[in-house]
């Protein structure tokens, strides 16, 4: 029930409005807009329950936990299993029965795009995403379900080179075009959907994972909080702890 109330309160709030502003020249000044939309606005904690939906069938229950920017911790039902993901220091750190099974260097450029560019200095996120391969020099409009976006890492009409999508508008991550790892020809593709508000941000409730037009894993949110207290300790990648948020 509080849970309920507290997310029809950050519903209620709604984003700032989107002020008049000259278009960005590349993509170092479209971060440095989203960022400045944003500046002390944006969630800086976030929890929700997620259903995801293998290509299998087989269908999955995640707990997930952020805290911005940098910091996501994913618990995968049972909880009594004690299997964890951990992103943190640019990193993932991987607990099996809360034993830490790997640990190796990984960039989240789900979580850099969606939501630590609103959280951390413009040059933080921009070396970050030139490290994962996107040319932060391009930048073009296009449009994407119905509304104008911009465009950076590509030309227009080039679908396949590493890319990433943000509404022009709402300034937030819709989109993100990659090559395959293994046939270069073959178009990854992840897509952030169903937007609602959440306090003066925003929040994706559908993240769709595509390989050549096919849905591999879709991943469904229910039960968002925003700004919620949370245990430094659960981000802790020295030893696992239950994830004291879930209920």
């Amino acid at each position: 029930m509080l849970g309920s109330m507290l997310c029809l309160a950050a519903l209620a709030a709604g984003p700032p409005s989107a002020p008049l502003t000259d278009p960005p020249k590349d993509g170092v000044e479209l971060i440095a807009l989203m960022r400045e939309r944003y500046l002390g606005k944006w969630y800086r904690t976030l929890t929700f329950v997620q259903k995801t939906t293998l290509s299998t069938g087989k269908v999955e229950t995640w707990y997930e936990a952020a805290e911005l920017p940098g910091k996501l911790r994913i618990d995968i039902a049972p909880l009594e299993g004690k299997n964890t993901l951990l992103f943190r220091n640019d990193s993932l750190y991987e607990f099996k029965a809360g034993k830490l099974a790997e640990a190796k260097p990984l960039i989240h450029p789900l979580m850099v795009l969606g939501f630590d560019v609103y959280a951390q200095p413009v040059d933080t996120t921009a070396g970050q995403l030139r490290e994962l391969g996107f040319d932060l020099t391009r930048l073009h409009e296009a449009s994407w379900q119905g509304r104008p976006v911009y465009v950076v890492g590509a030309e227009a009409g080039d679908s396949v080179t590493r890319q990433f999508w943000i509404d022009r508008e709402r300034l937030y991550f819709v989109r993100m075009l990659e090559p395959g790892k293994k046939d270069a020809s073959v178009r990854v593709e992840t897509q952030f959907n169903e937007y609602i508000p959440m306090g003066q941000g925003w929040l994706e409730t559908e993240v769709r994972f595509m390989v050549g037009g096919e849905t591999k894993m879709l991943e469904e949110y229910t039960e968002p909080r925003a700004d919620v207290p949370l245990d430094p300790a659960i981000f802790d990648p020295s030893k696992w702890v239950p994830p004291g948020w879930v209920r």
